[in-house]
C-alpha cells in the first residue's frame, strides 16, 4: 500500500465576513468610512505642509497629486470600491490625519491584507499607525473571522517594513518583480500574522496603547511577556 502523502490541517466554520464601511473607534484615532467631500480639504492640507516628509510621502506608493481637485476625483474612485475598502484616519484633536484600507479580501479562504496605509507628517510616529492597524486586525480576526492578516510593501520601504515586524507580522519573503509602480520595479515584501499568533499580539497592542506615553515598552518586550 502507498504512503499517504502529507495533507493540511482540516478547517471547520464557514467563510470570513466581508468588511464593511462601518467606523471603528480607538483611544487615539477613529477610523471612518471615507468621504471625499469632507476629507480632502484636511488631508491635503495636512499631506502638503511643506515638511521634508511630505516630500517624500509618496515615494513608494501613488503619483503625487496635482491639486487637491486631482486628489479629491482619486478619492472619489476609491469611495466607489468595496475592495479595497478605503477608510480615513481621524485623529481626536486633529481630524483627518491619513488613510488605510481593508483589500485582497478573500472570505472563503479567511484571508484579507491592510494597506494603502499612509499618514500626513504630523501623525507620523505618534500613536496613529499603531491604534490603526489594532483597530483593523481586531475587526479582521475578532470582528469578521479571518484567519490572516497581510502586510505587503515596496521591499525597498524600510520604515514600512520595521512597522509590520514592530506590530508582530511575520516576515514571508520577497516577490521580486511584482509590481511596476509609478514606471519603476517593485519588488514587494511580503508579511502576515495569523489568528493563533493574535491574542498574544493583541494584549501586546492593547497595553502599549493604555500604557503612559512617557515610559512606553517596547511592542516586543509586551509580547515576550504575554
Amino acid at each position: 500500500m502507498d504512503e499517504e502523502l502529507p495533507v493540511g490541517e482540516p478547517v471547520g466554520g464557514g467563510p470570513a465576513r466581508a468588511p464593511e464601511r462601518r467606523s471603528l473607534e480607538g483611544r487615539y484615532v477613529s477610523l471612518r468610512p471615507l468621504d471625499p467631500a469632507r476629507d480632502v480639504g484636511p488631508l491635503w492640507s495636512a499631506s502638503h505642509d511643506g515638511s521634508d516628509e511630505a516630500s517624500r510621502l509618496w515615494t513608494y506608493m501613488y503619483e503625487p497629486f496635482a491639486d487637491a481637485g486631482e486628489m479629491q476625483s482619486w478619492m472619489q474612485e476609491c469611495a466607489r470600491s468595496d475592495d479595497p475598502l478605503f477608510l480615513t484616519v481621524h485623529g481626536h484633536h486633529a481630524g483627518p490625519v491619513g488613510m488605510a484600507a481593508f483589500l485582497n479580501v478573500e472570505p472563503a479562504h479567511r484571508r484579507l491584507e491592510i494597506g494603502h496605509i499612509w499618514y500626513a507628517p504630523s501623525a507620523q510616529r505618534t500613536e496613529a499607525n499603531t491604534e490603526t492597524a489594532y483597530l483593523m486586525m481586531r475587526e479582521a480576526f475578532d470582528g469578521l473571522g479571518y484567519r490572516r492578516v497581510e502586510w505587503k510593501c515596496d521591499a525597498r520601504n524600510e520604515r514600512s517594513r520595521a512597522a509590520a515586524l514592530r506590530l508582530g507580522f511575520t516576515f514571508e519573503g520577497v516577490f521580486r518583480k511584482h509590481m511596476i509602480v509609478r514606471g519603476r520595479s517593485r519588488d514587494s515584501a511580503w508579511f502576515s500574522l495569523l489568528d493563533d499568533e493574535w491574542p498574544v499580539a493583541k494584549v501586546a497592542l492593547e497595553r502599549w496603547l493604555a500604557s503612559d506615553p512617557d515610559g512606553r515598552p517596547s511592542l516586543a518586550s509586551l509580547r515576550e511577556g504575554t
